[in-house]
């Protein structure tokens, strides 16, 4: 077939994508609100451990999204096997992948508990004492839980591979539920504190890891790790994996870097700046929640498309997800801007910052329908065809250029302060947008598999 646009027997049914999305769309939504009910159960500890826990999950996500992004490659190279209706080197790629997250988490894991308060310190310069105390106990405590979440996003990954959302949303609706539990219980009851709340993650995550790992043995599932267990390693294997994942890696980490040198900007704007970005952080994932869930099946769809060798269908369901991405974006953004003032009730804000919320809010509303969707969905094709070189070295330019360079140039030229920042984001957007749309309608991207003979 050639590389049409094709709905001609098409792989995927309607009913096929809602149940692979609607539990992909909870799960996101799960995420973030655990994530704002566990930030108030902290706040009662104190500033102190406030501090500590926030410090610690900057490391912590950016730990997170390295093995996200290698989880991504073992999936898309599990999803061309399926494609191709290979179960065999589904099951292999499957579980290298899931070996190479194992020892490399393991490695991480002793260098964070070797190095914590040097880590800490190099990355955060000189802290209180009472913050330093509070971010050495949440690390050594959560850098526990790095293998088991690397497991446990490795094998995830793989079920979207094979279409099945729905079983990663019960796990995460458990595990979450675990945590919060954990937390009430350990610093209330308790009284443990910051410990407390680190060993509810651990426990947490350690559950959801056993349970995952235990339905990716089930040989009748299309990927299986059942028989295929082993310590060691095979190298080309990996490689082709490692093509894929490192250049997202790299691309995520480095992302995560810039956002951490913006808050150092938006620090020196004052309070009312400071505490406007961080409630504005919150309250806009609500708004690239559907889009983040969305992409995720585009990246399965379009890997098992790919690995068919049907780029016909690749190019029907990444135009299909995307225009499904931007009608429930701009509703979303309808309800952020007719809803902000509504929301920012809930922070109890001085009116000061209030304005400067709601202008961040609005304006990233819009900005969501214009330039989001190009910029965060379409390179998800690109990287199931093993385009990824381009894609991050795109993103890398962008986010130095545009998003970083604009935004210090917006505030010490034009003072414009926190609205200059977030406007500098959306430039990155349009920039990126346009380089991968380019990229995309140029067809290279469809060549990339072919000459890697993966």
């Amino acid at each position: 077939m050639g590389t049409k646009e094709s709905a001609q027997g098409t792989i995927y049914s309607n009913a096929h994508l809602r149940k692979l999305i609607l539990p992909l769309m909870l799960e996101q939504l799960l995420a973030i609100l655990v994530g704002m009910f566990d930030t108030v159960m902290i706040s009662g500890v104190g500033e102190a451990a406030v501090s500590g826990v926030s410090l610690v999950d900057n490391i912590n996500i950016l730990v997170i999204n390295i093995f996200a992004a290698l989880a991504t490659g073992g999936a898309v190279v599990a999803g061309h096997a399926l494609g191709q209706k290979n179960r065999e080197q589904a099951g292999r790629s499957a579980w290298q992948m899931v070996l190479f997250l194992l020892y490399s988490s393991a490695l991480m894991t002793i260098i964070l508990l070797g190095a914590h308060e040097t880590i800490l310190r190099a990355v955060f310069g000189r802290v209180e004492e009472a913050v330093l105390e509070s971010a050495v106990t949440y690390l050594i405590i959560t850098g526990l839980s790095i293998c088991p979440l690397a497991l446990y996003n490795g094998c995830a990954a793989l079920f979207r591979a094979m279409g099945n959302s729905r079983t990663t949303m019960y796990i995460s609706l458990l595990m979450n539920l675990i945590n919060l539990m954990g937390n009430a219980l350990l610093i209330f009851l308790f009284d443990m504190g910051v410990a407390g709340a680190a060993i509810a993650t651990l426990v947490a995550r350690t559950v959801a890891a056993f349970l995952i790992f235990r339905m990716m043995m089930d040989e009748k599932k299309e990927i299986s790790f059942k028989g295929r267990l082993t310590l060691r390693m095979d190298f080309p294997l990996v490689k082709r994996i490692l093509y894929i994942g490192i250049p997202n890696g790299l691309e995520n980490s480095l992302f995560q870097l810039g956002k951490i040198l913006l808050l150092s900007l938006v620090s020196t704007f004052g309070t009312s700046a400071i505490a406007a970005n961080a409630v504005c952080g919150t309250i806009t994932n609500f708004n690239i929640l559907p889009g983040m869930a969305i992409n995720l099946a585009i990246l399965s769809v379009t890997s098992y498309c790919i690995g068919a060798g049907d780029y016909g269908q690749t190019r029907y369901y990444t135009k299909k997800l995307m225009r499904l991405t931007w009608l429930c974006t701009s509703g979303v953004s309808l309800i952020m801007i007719a809803g902000a003032p509504l929301f920012l009730k809930i922070y109890h804000l001085t009116p000061e910052t209030t304005i400067l919320a709601l202008q961040v809010i609005r304006y990233h509303a819009i900005m969501c329908i214009v330039a989001w969707i190009p910029s965060f969905s379409l390179p998800n094709t690109l990287r199931a065809a093993g385009d990824v070189m381009w894609t991050m070295i795109i993103a890398i330019i962008s986010m130095w250029v545009f998003r970083i360079g604009t935004a210090y140039f917006f505030s010490y030229v034009f003072h414009m302060g926190l609205i200059g920042i977030w406007i500098a984001m959306t430039i990155d957007w349009m920039f990126r947008g346009v380089c991968y749309a380019i990229r995309y309608r140029g067809g290279k991207w469809e060549k990339v598999m072919k000459k890697r003979e993966i």
